[in-house]
């Protein structure tokens, strides 16, 4: 049985390893059989744990700070944005830019996933929206 956080991982290193365009046999070959494509492809399903050191030396390979492919905790409380009904609602073309981006890279895991840091941005985006609308500053 995976583990919610060994799930989570594994999509994050797939996610870096696919920003770098690499198969899992690509990994294999430049790191001269130091990771397996199957072992890799293990770690990214969730099926085998992965000791801090493969995966600072993974974040090494991939060029991607090792904090960047640990899964961000989460809370049992579930906030929900509906992006679609906000994009395009208030007109701003950065609000709606920056929910593209969000779309774009959730595409590995929730493409609905929103999390606390970009809800700080879109309130912070929503907050600068209001204050240029009603010339405060």
């Amino acid at each position: 049985m995976v583990d919610k956080f060994s799930a989570s991982l594994g999509v994050r290193l797939r996610a870096a390893r696919r920003q770098r365009g690499w198969s899992l046999g690509e990994v294999e070959l430049y790191t001269t059989g130091e990771f397996k494509a199957s072992v890799v492809g293990a770690y990214e399903r969730g099926e085998r744990a992965l000791s801090v050191q493969r995966l600072v030396r993974l974040a090494e390979i991939y060029a991607v700070p090792a904090s960047d492919l640990l899964p961000v905790a989460t809370s049992d409380r579930t906030t929900v944005i509906d992006l679609d009904a906000l994009a395009g609602s208030r007109g701003d073309d950065l609000i709606d830019r920056f929910l593209a981006a969000i779309q774009f890279l959730r595409r590995e895991g929730s493409p609905d996933e929103v999390r606390d840091s970009d809800k700080a941005v879109i309130a912070s985006l929503l907050e600068s929206s209001v204050d240029a609308a009603s010339g405060s500053d």
